[in-house]
């Protein structure tokens, strides 16, 4: 998946690399997916081709109807009872992503599979909310979109259950009442979802609309039995989320971070990035104001042939109250992110590495303070002669295709980086869980030299070889990591390298860690969907997904003890 073209590729904790809306679900919900649930027409056709070659379909005619669709229906029955949260319990509701266009030629097996689980599924164990865009047109709010989209998923044998319209503004009574009609549901089961001033605050807007009676109605869930302790923490998760969002409004002073970046163009690129810093800018009760800037527009190159690019991105960085340098591949902009990273380094700005951006650093430091004059990395120069920067051995370099070092693995705090500003976040553990996407490492050959001259590897793996984390003591916060903390950054949890980036940033760096310091470890810290770095005092409730489920049931007083959901992405 080109980041220029279809955004960041998410990485799961088990190393499957992914679209970014399961990102975005294990964000909102707090749950832990695996690559099982990511369904894609490349998975299923390769696993009814295999059930063929074995012979399972006893020399059948295979077709896309019946094979293909029950295939699809039995990876989801499958999976869907995979637990994915800390209760390690088989979830209650599994969610269905489907995405393309009703019509697409890639998606009808899959709206054909979805229409055979209805049926098979009953009555009070489907529901479908289709989701479509209400344009703005000279002013007039136009409905006719929708209801060509509704009329054409009915031909394909989906009813939508509830139909949530996008849109810019509160849709007028008028156009609300022409969709209700026109689709044949009712007022009710349109929900208006319009721009809000923050994304974290459309749960409130669906809550007032009463989506969670309307599941709870149209699922049966009435029907399950929630224990008193599980209510007790949903309310208080949903308590801090609706405090911690609506506070947004009251937040009166910014914080200025500029990313330096080589995929600028299409912000999704860096999707979690973003989300990080949002997370960390709202625990920190700051304004984010994000400046991108082309890593391009920062190289000597750029004076000439764009001058007022190169004034406008340097401008920028010497006025950011943090830079950051996220991943990447390539050699392209590399010499503009070295740039930022020694501005950085050399006026106390804040700085944050990550993957890529690390690996910069260290260059930077080996250039500009060792004097090791062309260091540089393998993956940008194969022939140079100081690459403080080498391919893993275990990589091989004639392969570029699952040849990277994925998933969630272990990262050790070595012995007396107890003054690290970082590791005093993560509540002064020895040893963290962090999700890693990557095929170069430091070259060994060079820590020794490069931590006698200050750069300090806190940081490394669980045989020490392989560096992990560097920081620069003297240094307001220079810190940069190898793995890709904004894979488990979460809403009411923020990612401890982006939230003290962001603290630093905002000059709150003592107070956040103080607050972190007293907050100690979670219990649940290292718990299947939660993010093993200890939950602080803003969450210790469960988690979202959970309240969803459980807060508003709480007006029937059930109770019982059960799991929660499951995400599905198709």
């Amino acid at each position: 998946m080109n980041p220029k073209e279809h955004g960041e590729v998410f990485v799961l904790s088990d190393g499957g690399e992914v679209d970014l809306d399961l990102g975005n679900y294990e964000r909102y919900l707090n749950i832990t997916l695996t690559r099982e649930n990511n369904i894609t027409t490349g998975k299923i056709y390769q696993h009814v081709i295999e059930r063929e070659r074995r012979g399972d379909y006893l020399g059948k005619t295979v077709q896309v109807v019946p094979h293909i669709t029950d295939a699809i229906q039995e990876w989801i029955e499958r999976v869907a009872t995979i637990p994915v949260d800390d209760t390690n319990e088989k979830p209650d509701v599994c969610i269905i992503e489907l995405g393309g266009t009703v019509g697409d030629i890639e998606s009808m097996p899959f709206v054909e599979a979805m229409t055979s689980l209805r049926r098979r599924a009953g009555k009070n164990n489907f529901l479908q909310i289709h989701v479509s865009y209400v344009p703005v047109i000279h002013g007039e709010q136009k409905t006719k979109p929708t209801q060509q989209a509704i009329k054409a998923v009915r031909s394909a044998g989906l009813i939508p259950d509830l139909i949530a319209c996008r849109c810019e503004r509160v849709l007028e009574h008028t156009a609300v009442e022409k969709i209700a009609h026109f689709c044949q549901v009712d007022l009710n089961q349109v929900l208006v979802v319009k721009d809000m001033p923050s994304i974290y605050q459309v749960p409130l807007l669906l809550e007032q609309q009463g989506l969670i009676s309307s599941l709870r109605d149209i699922l049966d869930l009435q029907k399950l039995t929630i224990s008193p302790a599980l209510l007790s923490q949903g309310r208080r998760t949903w308590t801090q989320w609706k405090s911690l969002t609506t506070g947004q409004e009251q937040f009166y002073d910014s914080v200025t971070i500029v990313l330096v970046g080589k995929y600028v163009e299409l912000h999704d690129s860096y999707l979690s990035v973003i989300k990080s810093l949002e997370h960390s800018a709202m625990r920190c009760r700051r304004k984010l104001d994000l400046q991108w800037v082309d890593a391009e527009h920062l190289e000597s190159s750029a004076r000439d042939s764009d001058p007022a690019k190169f004034h406008k991105a340097w401008h920028a960085v010497c006025t950011a109250s943090g830079i950051l340098v996220p991943g990447g591949f390539g050699r392209r902009g590399t010499e503009g992110m070295i740039a930022a990273a020694k501005w950085a380094r050399e006026n106390k700005t804040p700085y944050l590495g990550i993957c890529l951006g690390m690996q910069i650093a260290v260059i930077e430091y080996a250039r500009n303070v060792m004097g090791i004059q062309g260091a540089t990395s393998e993956e940008f120069n194969t022939a140079a002669e100081h690459k403080v920067i080498m391919f893993m051995p275990e990589v091989d370099k004639r392969t570029m295709g699952a040849t990277m070092r994925l998933g969630l693995r272990p990262t050790l705090f070595q012995a007396g980086s107890d003054w690290s500003r970082l590791r005093a976040l993560y509540a002064g553990k020895n040893e963290i869980l962090e999700r890693h996407r990557h095929r170069y490492e430091v070259n060994p050959a060079y820590i020794d030299s490069l931590e006698q001259a200050g750069l300090s590897f806190i940081g490394k793996d669980e045989k020490a070889e392989r560096m992990e984390v560097v920081e620069i003591r003297d240094h307001p916060w220079f810190v940069a990591v190898q793995f890709h903390p904004e894979y488990l950054s979460r809403v009411l949890d923020p990612s401890r390298p982006y939230l003290g980036f962001v603290a630093a940033s905002a000059g709150l760096l003592e107070s956040i860690t103080r607050d972190y310091g007293n907050a100690g470890v979670s219990a649940n810290a290292n718990g299947n969907g939660n993010n093993g770095n200890g939950v602080p005092m803003v969450n210790d409730g469960p988690f979202l997904s959970a309240f969803l489920a459980r807060y508003l049931m709480a007006d029937s007083e059930f109770s019982a003890d059960k799991g929660w959901v499951d995400i599905w992405i198709i």
